[in-house]
């Protein structure tokens, strides 16, 4: 029972992680809001909002911060985890589109590997070499569609990309001691806070011209959306390495990229090229293959 509701779980907080993203691809292709302003407001009201959330069960959601060493994690977690992820994700969005940004955070097993295998100072399994090539093949057709001399795909945007897909390892590696000794919803809400406070005074939030656009209702009830939908992802994500494998956790997040998918198809009329759709499946394909492999291994 417990391993059905971890599966239900990811699967939940997957398909809400990628409705995100073409919701953030519209409000940046037909609003004026820039990334960080959008960003800021997003990590902060929903970081507040959990501790909030926390402080009406009762719970000291200030007793983390009383112990120098745990807050200096949780601010690394924050900055290179949380607001690393976050910002990496909307500015790749940005630069190419929510499917493209969703595929390539699925280069986070890559790095992961690639820090294993540096920090034991051995070369990766074989099976694991073979989906590494596997996953940067289907990464070359997505990129090019399967013609050397078209890159379809901007340099920006592959970069982000990548920035995305490094960022994520950090996010799922870091973490783990903080959240089995303080949990999963308070380490989110404080590093969604302190990383919007961060991106907010480094942007001088305070001084920014965007506030005016607030005043369309449209827009605000899309950006809560993404705030909710965004917020319950992390927190399911989290919360599902509970209940099942990191393996199948991995696994069952491919559902991202196609829930992003078929949103933009079906809402932005956004249709990848023939072998773009190869390498999709094939990146997928692989990543399962990593993380399969990676738990024999």
């Amino acid at each position: 029972m417990e391993r059905l509701k971890g599966i239900g779980l990811i699967v939940t907080g997957a398909m809400l992680w990628g409705a995100t993203g073409p919701l953030m691809e519209w409000i940046l292709n037909n609003s004026p809001l820039s990334v960080a302003f959008m960003l800021t407001l997003r990590l902060f009201i929903a970081g507040f909002g959990l501790l909030l959330f926390l402080s009406f069960q009762k719970k000291d959601i200030y007793q983390i911060l009383k112990d120098s060493y745990w807050v200096k994690r949780l601010l690394i977690f924050a900055v290179f985890g949380m607001l690393g992820v976050q910002f990496s994700f909307v500015a790749a969005i940005e630069a190419s589109n929510a499917v493209v940004a969703t595929l390539l955070q699925f280069l986070a097993p890559i790095f992961v590997i690639l820090f294993v295998s540096l920090r034991l100072k051995k070369w990766p399994p074989s099976i694991q070499v073979i989906g590494i090539i596997g996953t940067l093949f289907g990464l070359f057709l997505l990129l090019t569609n399967g013609t050397l001399s078209t890159l379809l795909i901007s340099p920006v945007a592959t970069a982000w990309g990548i920035a995305v897909g490094f960022s994520f390892a950090f996010y799922i590696l870091y973490p783990t001691a903080l959240m089995k000794e303080w949990g999963v919803i308070l380490v989110v809400g404080w590093s969604m806070l302190m990383g919007g406070i961060i991106l907010g005074v480094v942007t001088r939030i305070w001084e920014s011209s965007e506030w005016i656009y607030l005043m369309d209702l449209k827009l605000v009830l899309l950006l809560l959306t993404i705030i909710i939908f965004g917020t319950l992802a992390f927190v399911l994500f989290l919360s599902s390495m509970k209940y099942i494998s990191a393996t199948e956790t991995s696994i069952l997040s491919s559902i991202e990229p196609l829930t992003a998918m078929v949103i933009s198809v079906i809402w932005l009329n956004q249709l990848l090229g023939m072998w773009q759709w190869v390498g999709a499946i094939c990146m997928l394909f692989f990543v399962t293959w990593l993380s399969i492999s990676g738990k024999k291994s």
